[in-house]
């Protein structure tokens, strides 16, 4: 168990991590596109029961 956690903690090291501002802009485009696809599949689906309602 130990070995492992030694391991973890090398490979660690390796880890090329995002600055300060590559992280805001990473943050921004990740939490722009979950929004952007909520607003998208909410417009289908009002869309659809719309269109069912119609019929039914």
């Amino acid at each position: 168990m130990g070995k492992f956690f030694k391991d973890v903690a090398r490979e660690m090291k390796k880890v090329s991590w995002p600055k300060g501002r590559e992280l805001t802009s990473y943050t921004i485009t990740v939490l722009s596109t979950v929004a952007f696809v909520a607003v998208f599949f909410a417009v289908i689906d009002l869309g659809i029961s719309q269109f069912l309602n119609m019929f039914f």
